[in-house]
This record gives structure tokens, sequence and C-alpha cells, in this order.
């Protein structure tokens, strides 16, 4: 990829969430948009609570009771998913679109073989015999490279390594033969060895299956070693979003240059290093949403939201300060 976005395979346009709270109705979400390009990688980056997982999570429709999508629209493959029923919507999952999670443990059954459970997705998805589920499911626990899968087929998630249990949480997002794979955080809990393991594996996986993904990350090496394309998230807002090498090696918004600043050798940020986080200023809606951690904050930021400013042809910054050419 060049970096320039690709015809739009998942386009997300003004995507707005809320959730009821004991304090009242909160917009955790307000205004995103994003787009992923066929075979083309986007990362999706910010610190906790900025919405990340609440975004992928509304792509899949999967918004937690409490919560509701109050605005936008999510077009994947031409079909807008906001207008599928129930029934539809749960053919898209898995099969169209799938999800890895951040933590396997979590994600895997531990009463269950993950021979069987990686076998269920495949007959789930492709409606074959359990015989012939099972052959397939073997082709795609050899496909991600889990070691010694024969011997690990009749085996329980608890008796595996975390780096061994997010392959087979890959494996089963891969039995429907996704055109779409997010990743929440699929590398947070493993140590750096095995991190580099399960990005080469994403990267091969994305170049055979030719499949997009969209990666959910704070950590800035993951973005740097996997994506064309990147977007900041801070309290529920895409802040500055462009080519990978662009947004990363150039960074126009304060947050993306506060974050690059307090990543220690291009690698995960360090929480707080910027004074109050984006969750508690989600609520927050007059002027910038920065504005309370922002060194080169004017006037202008307590009194309007900026406006997109178009650094280059495909790079723009949600900033006042930005010296670029405005939308609108």
């Amino acid at each position: 990829m060049t970096g320039e976005a690709a015809r739009p395979l998942l386009l997300v346009e003004n995507l707005g969430v809320e959730f009821a709270t004991d304090a009242g109705v909160v917009r955790v979400l307000d205004g995103i948009g994003l787009n992923v390009g066929e075979g083309e990688t986007v990362g999706l980056v910010g610190e906790s609570g900025s919405g990340k997982t609440v975004t992928a999570r509304s792509i899949m429709r999967l918004i937690p009771e409490r919560g509701r999508i109050c605005s936008g629209r999510i077009v994947f493959g031409g079909t807008d998913l906001f207008s599928l029923d129930t029934r539809s919507m749960r053919r898209v999952r898995g099969r169209s679109i799938a999800m890895i999670f951040q933590e396997p443990t979590g994600a895997l059954n531990p009463v269950l073989t993950i021979g069987y459970q990686v076998a269920a997705a495949v007959r789930h998805h492709h409606g074959v015999s359990w015989s012939e589920a099972r052959a397939r499911a073997r082709q795609l626990l050899e496909k991600v490279q889990l070691p010694d899968c024969g011997a690990r087929f009749g085996a329980y998630a608890h008796e595996m390594s975390g780096g061994m249990q997010q392959r087979v949480t890959i494996a089963i997002a891969l039995a429907g033969g996704p055109r779409l794979l997010i990743a929440d955080e699929p590398t947070a809990s493993l140590d750096v060895t095995v991190q580099a393991r399960i990005l080469q594996l994403l990267r091969e996986v994305r170049d055979e299956f030719g499949m997009s993904i969209l990666l959910i990350t704070h950590d800035l090496g993951v973005v740097n070693e996997l994506c064309d394309r990147v977007a900041v998230l801070y309290s529920g807002r895409v802040v500055e979003e462009g080519p990978r090498s662009a947004v990363l090696g150039r960074p126009h918004h304060p947050y993306t240059q506060g974050l690059m600043g307090t990543t220690p050798s291009g690698g995960r940020p360090v929480e707080g290093t910027m004074g109050i986080g984006p969750h508690a200023v989600a609520g927050y809606r007059r002027g910038c949403p920065f504005l309370s951690r922002c060194s080169k904050a004017m006037p202008i930021c307590g009194e309007m939201e900026p406006g997109p400013a178009r650094v280059s042809r495909h790079h723009r910054a949600w900033c006042h300060a930005v010296d670029g050419v405005r939308a609108g």
C-alpha cells in the first residue's frame, strides 16, 4: 500500500455512541469517520478510554445493553450494516467480518478442546460435516503455525501459552474466510518476542487471504510494523489521520505529538504523561476535547471545536493550531 486510501471495503461515517450511566447519558463516540480499503491495514490508535474498542464493537453491532448507536452509518462491501436485521447481521459476523481480542484466555472456552472450538467455527460458517470441519481446523492451526498442532488438537486453552492461545483465536477468526479482520490489541498481553511473531503471522494471513485489517492498539511500534494508514482517536473523536509514514513521521496534532513524545523507543505510550486522560473529558462538548491537556491552546480552542485541516493530500488533523487547508 502507498498510504493512499484504497477503494473502501469498510466506511464509517459520523458514528455516535451514547451510554447511560448513573451520572446521565455520556457520548463516548462523537462523529467518528474512517475507512479501510481492500487489502489494507489501518491502525486505530489512542489511550485507554479514547473509544477504540467501542468503535470496533459498533462495527460488529455488539454494543453493551446500556449503550446505543445514536448517529451515523457503517457500510461494509456496499451494505449498510445498520439496515440489517439481527439474523442477517449474525451471518456477517465471523463470515465477512471477524474479530480477535486482547485476552485470548477470555475468548476461548476453557472446557472445550481447541480443536473442537476451531472445528465448530468452521462448521458454523460452512455447514460441513464434523469430519471435514476437523480436517479444515487442523489446516487452520497449521496455517497459524501452532507448534505441534497435531498433539495440541485435543488440548485445552489453559495447557497452552498466551502466544499459542492467540494463534488459536486467529485460526477461529479465519474459519469463516472473512474479508475484514478486526484485531483489538492482539499483542498487548504478550512479551516482545511473541508479539513480533504474532504481527508477522497477521501480515502473512493478510497477504495470503487478501484480507483487510483494522488494528486497534495504543502501541505505536505495532502500528509502525503493520499498518498502511493510521487514525488517532481522542475522547471519542478522530483527531488525526493519514498514511502511517506521515502521521508517525511528522505528526501535526498536539495529542499525536504527545503520544510520540511519551513513547519509549517508538513503542507503547506512557499512560497519563499528558495529564488528565480522555475518559475524564468524554462528556465535554464545547470547544476542543484536548483543551485541558494542550500546551498550544488558544482562546478559540475553548469556544469552537476544530474542523479538519488538510496537511497534505491524504493527511488531516483536527486542530486550530495546524497550518493547513481547512475543509468546509
